[in-house]
């Protein structure tokens, strides 16, 4: 499959023809489309790029969501597992994820439609992505990423300060960074961070939340569209959303996660015969029977606190959908 999706990838980057693209993260089901896109399936907005026209009409309902966690019994186990292995030294940063239960009286395409995000997808009545985070971008042969590692509540106070400044955050976001520079070295040249830190607003249903980026860029070859499918997998999966060094975090990951992430922190994207958009597919909601499952997590290293991260990857479960709209969340 991975092969297949290559190649037709290559081909169409060389034939300069548009298609939609949509990678799981266990590199098992890789989509690649070509126009017209059947509405039926998917549905998109890629950083402005859309398939559908927009909803103007409020939802006229306020919105209930409620949570169902792990344990933090199963959260304390994988964590202690994963502390065990970045102590051993196998891995020095790794994202771990979970499951969480949800109900909600929204359905996946209300959700598509009213979210507020830059990039967001939906995938038949399977799975809905409204995710702020760049995986990368190719504008003119100048290929970028964007990062995304540190999440706060806006309404705490001095939140920026305090983000910028926590030795914790600071240290896996310097890794990170260092990863996605030594991944871009893979497929172009003259690698340099242009932005470092800067800090994104998100709207939720919960409230506001500051989240830490930075931009690295660098320069492909003048062939780059026929090369467009080896370029996009030899970057997965995403560094983000997996650590380093990848091959053994990978593997740490599977056992502590025991569970398929699928098209979860996978990626998808628009390539418009010369230029590319795509995104990291995080703040995920995957319908599974009657179903609703909202998949998150964070970054794990040394300095990581089991308390902390926990309640992290409760906070993630999100839409962001301004409380200036109709929002009522059921408490816990």
């Amino acid at each position: 499959m991975v092969e297949e999706a290559r190649q037709r990838m290559n081909a169409l980057g060389a034939a300069g023809t548009p298609f939609l693209f949509v990678i799981d993260f266990e590199l098992q089901s890789p989509l690649v489309v070509e126009r017209p896109f059947e509405q039926s399936t998917f549905l998109f907005d890629i950083n402005g790029l859309k398939n559908h026209s927009p909803v103007h009409q409020p939802l006229n309902k306020a919105i209930e969501i409620e949570k169902f966690p792990i344990s933090v019994m199963r959260y304390q186990a994988a964590f202690n597992y994963c502390q065990s292995q970045i102590h051993f030294g196998n891995s020095y940063l790794l994202n771990l994820t979970f499951p969480t239960r949800i109900t909600t009286n929204l359905t996946l395409e209300e959700i598509f439609y009213h979210s507020r995000a830059k990039y967001k997808l939906l995938y038949s009545d399977r799975l809905v992505c409204f995710s702020p985070e760049t995986f990368v971008r190719i504008q003119d042969g100048v290929i970028s990423s964007n990062p995304m590692k540190g999440t706060i509540s806006a309404h705490i106070p001095s939140a920026a300060e305090r983000i910028l400044n926590n030795q914790k955050e600071m240290g896996e976001h310097n890794t990170i960074v260092d990863f996605i520079r030594n991944d871009l070295n893979r497929v172009a040249k003259r690698i340099r961070v242009e932005r470092f830190r800067y800090i994104d607003r998100v709207e939720t249903n919960s409230g506001a939340l500051l989240q830490v980026s930075s931009k690295i860029v660098g320069n492909l070859s003048s062939d780059y569209p026929k090369r467009i499918g080896d370029i996009m997998f030899e970057l997965l999966p995403a560094g983000s959303i997996s650590g380093a060094p990848k091959v053994a975090t990978l593997k740490i990951i599977k056992a502590a996660e025991n569970y398929q992430r699928g098209y979860y922190t996978g990626i998808f994207g628009y390539f418009d015969g010369h230029n590319l958009e795509s995104a990291v597919m995080i703040r995920f909601i995957e319908k599974q029977g009657d179903q609703f499952w909202f998949k998150s997590g964070g970054g794990i290293t040394s300095q990581s606190k089991m308390e902390e991260e926990y309640q992290e990857m409760i906070d993630k479960v999100y839409i962001p959908i301004p409380k200036s709209d109709p929002i009522q969340e059921k408490p816990q």
